[in-house]
């Protein structure tokens, strides 16, 4: 029984560890959504998760090598929004162009790689939502 009970307290502390680390990095996307300039391009800030993806040139996002410098290529954030009715399903928004990826400050580089990871983990929870959701509107379906 205790092992049970061990196993809901440990699954409480990670939910509740999680909500409360969605709520951090809500508040510091909006900060760097305003800072890097994103608010010039996407009016509202609800209006960056229409985004299907959001993307980062000129800088790595690989695990083993997180803010490696891509030689030559420039520091770009970029949306992807897919359009159902167009000619072209999926189209590239330039969010945000910083110049030169090696003459990026280390701050800089650093908010930018923030904002792309912040709004990855922040759409990975708007995509459970809405996967829970359809999820329950499948089991109030009739088996007609």
């Amino acid at each position: 029984m205790s092992s049970a009970l061990d196993r809901l307290k440990n699954l409480t502390a990670q939910i509740s560890s999680y909500e409360l680390e969605r709520k951090s990095n809500l508040k510091e996307l909006e900060e760097l959504y305003a800072k890097l300039g994103i608010d010039r391009k996407v009016e509202r800030f609800e209006e960056l998760f229409a985004f299907k993806a959001v993307n980062l040139s000129g800088l790595s996002l690989a695990d083993d090598d997180i803010g490696a410098i891509k030689e030559g290529k420039y520091a770009q954030i970029i949306a992807i929004i897919y359009d159902k009715n167009g000619k072209v399903k999926n189209k590239n928004i330039s969010l945000a162009y910083f110049g030169r990826a090696e003459k990026l400050s280390p701050g800089l580089k650093k908010e930018i790689i923030s904002f792309v990871l912040g709004w990855r983990f922040e759409k990975s929870f708007r995509t459970l939502e809405h996967y829970h959701n359809l999820k329950g509107i499948v089991r109030e379906m009739g088996d007609e």
